[in-house]
């Protein structure tokens, strides 16, 4: 043992030793050698030249590039890191700035661009499009127009820009004022902007110029580090679940990437993606789980395993102003972690809409670990669909979602749900199975609602297929939760484990706390019911989140129990334990804080220290 402990640090230290430190900086060249003392101008002519065990740091300045990764690192001790440096604020950028407006009328100005300004890629030629995407009726393009920053909404008419019609149910109505449409005919490319009385040649326009920020062309570039960056302003396509998903930054069908410590925001569809390779097929089928089963079936067919796909991280960083998604991923996010992200402001225009939307949006998260997230305003905040076997949710704080905070789909299980806020009106939309919802606090309404269409399961920790099944639901536990009720019923959506009634599998449900209109799982023998208003409320001060909450000593009464694999078992459809991903039993022994519980007696809900009265909480 002490041998091999030798050998691996001996093995370190020469990668170590071997590895070139490349620098980039605004005074560079790209014929230099990449020093310190000579850097590159351009992290593209980093990436060029970067090998296996390269560090490339970039300094302070606007990069105004795609970013094109060569090549990838052979292991997670032999990686290329990309990464700021230290205490420099280093931004790539996806638009340009354009001058030169000439004033139409009042508030309405104009800018004749020629295409060859494009080189081979005109964002105002090209149209979002893609399986389950929805136009709501009109055209959009991938490209945006910004002042000082902020973008302005694309028009779907020219009248739109004379005369724009303030967007009172959006977020950020009064920003429903600045417009934007464009022409294009062989030569040239015409933009019209209502910038609501700013100078655009005296302020700072910029407009979408590249797909992407930092986005390999080629598959299987692994084993990459990307920190510290700020990075905005792409014309990315819409990412659906059966091709090519390209992010504002994105990992093309690869392994083992970090993305840490950035700010990204204004991509045009998607914030990070850890999704498929491109595919030439697009869901024709009339059935579109018949569709996305042949999807998978070809990800197979183009190594689709642990060995080969996903173990991302991606971490720590602050995402917002995507119109898509701030995360999303399909069949390449598989054994990844998604941990302590701030998420907000997603899909905040709401001009187009489709089936491939959210704060974090996964299809197939096997055993991936979704932990420490905030996600706020995102219209739906987690969606996990099809595939979710081995999940592990936990410690996320979901608000201010208008269509759900979290959506399970046709998923059989085994996922665990545990020690999360979730504060909107829907908190859970269930079409699953064989999940496991443990010390949660669920605000809102729970939808239920089973599903015909046969979707796949796996083995155990693997990508292998075990079958298909319908969704049925039900095979659900539910321990030690507290329902708080605070939201008025609608139709298919209850308070309290009630919706559980009648689904085809049984239910388990132990001691949970229900208040107010909150209603108990039909059969539960060990619960608590109190007629106290719940009365909870969110407030932000700064980048700081607290809820107020009347927690109370009664809570104490209900019996509860440490939640471990034994207690929860096996699903029905599956047949699989719910385990730690390296197989290992699981005890749910830390709080939405990482505390430790009392597991003689924890206390239910997220939080183990129970405090008495109505009391503000700092979350996040």
């Amino acid at each position: 043992m002490k041998r091999t402990i030798l050998y691996i640090i001996a093995v370190m230290l020469c990668m170590i030793s071997s590895a070139t430190e490349f620098h980039v900086a605004k005074n560079g060249n790209d014929t230099n050698p990449g020093t310190a003392e000579k850097p590159f101008l351009t992290i593209q002519a980093a990436a060029n030249t970067a090998e296996p065990g390269d560090i490339i740091i970039v300094h302070e300045g606007v990069y105004r590039e795609w970013v094109n990764p060569q090549r990838g690192g052979t292991s997670d001790l032999n990686r290329i890191v990309y990464k700021a440096a230290e205490n420099e604020k280093a931004e790539i950028i996806g638009s340009e700035i354009i001058t030169g407006w000439e004033n139409i009328t009042g508030t309405i100005w104009r800018v004749t661009i020629p295409n060859s300004f494009f080189n081979d890629y005109n964002p105002y030629k090209d149209l979002i499009y893609g399986d389950w995407f929805n136009p709501l009726g009109r055209i959009h393009h991938t490209g945006e127009v910004y002042l000082n920053g902020k973008s302005l909404w694309e028009a779907a008419l020219l009248e739109d820009v004379l005369h724009p019609k303030l967007q009172k149910d959006k977020f950020d109505a009064e920003g429903s004022l600045l417009t934007w449409y464009c022409e294009s005919n062989d030569e040239n490319t015409y933009l019209y902007a209502n910038f609501q009385g700013a100078d655009p040649n005296a302020e700072q326009v910029e407009i979408n110029a590249r797909k992407s920020c930092f986005y390999p062309e080629s598959t299987g570039i692994n084993y990459i580090t990307v920190s510290g960056f700020h990075m905005s302003q792409a014309a990315t396509q819409w990412a659906p679940p059966t091709a090519e998903q390209i992010g504002l930054i994105g990992t093309n069908w690869s392994k083992g990437w970090i993305i840490e410590n950035n700010t990204i925001s204004d991509s045009k569809c998607s914030g990070i993606t850890l999704g498929k390779h491109g595919d030439e097929f697009d869901n024709t089928s009339e059935d579109s789980a018949e569709g996305y089963v042949e999807t998978i079936h070809r990800a197979i067919k183009r190594g689709w395993s642990k060995e080969n796909i996903g173990s991302h991280i991606v971490r720590n960083n602050t995402i917002f102003n995507c119109e898509q998604t701030g995360i999303c991923g399909s069949l390449g996010a598989i054994f990844s972690t998604i941990e302590n992200n701030n998420i907000y402001n997603i899909w905040a225009k709401r001009q187009f809409t489709g089936a491939e939307m959210g704060g974090i949006k996964i299809h197939a998260a096997i055993d991936m670990l979704i932990k420490n997230n905030r996600l706020a305003n995102c219209g739906r905040g987690l969606w996990l669909d099809w595939m979710a076997q081995g999940a592990r949710v936990t410690g996320n704080l979901l608000y201010d979602n208008s269509t759900d905070d979290l959506f399970v789909e046709v998923n059989h299980g085994p996922f665990i749900i545990e020690n999360n806020l979730f504060l909107s009106e829907l908190s859970l939309r269930d079409w699953s199975e064989g999940g496991a919802y443990i010390h949660n606090l669920f605000a809102g309404t729970i939808e239920v609602m089973p599903q015909d269409r046969l979707t796949p399961w796996h083995l155990p920790h693997s990508t292998q297929l075990g079958g298909l099944t319908e969704t049925r639901c039900g095979d659900n536990r539910f321990y030690n939760n507290i329902f708080a009720g605070s939201y008025p019923e609608k139709e298919k959506r209850r308070l309290g484990m009630i919706i559980y009634e009648n689904t085809f599998f049984p239910n388990i449900a132990d001691g949970n706390v229900y208040l107010k209109n909150a209603l108990p799982f039909p059969g539960e023998e060990n619960y608590l019911q109190l007629e106290m208003h719940p009365g909870i409320s969110v407030s932000e001060k700064g980048n700081h989140v607290f809820i107020t909450f009347p927690f109370d000593k009664e809570f104490g009464r209900v019996k509860t129990q440490k939640i471990t694999s034994e207690i929860m078992g096996k699903t029905k459809v599956a047949e699989a334990a719910f385990e730690n991903r390296d197989g290992t039993s699981i005890l749910i022994d830390n709080d939405y804080f990482g505390n430790q519980r009392n597991t003689r007696r924890p206390v239910p809900g997220p939080f183990d220290k129970p405090w008495p009265g109505a009391t503000s909480i700092e979350v996040w």
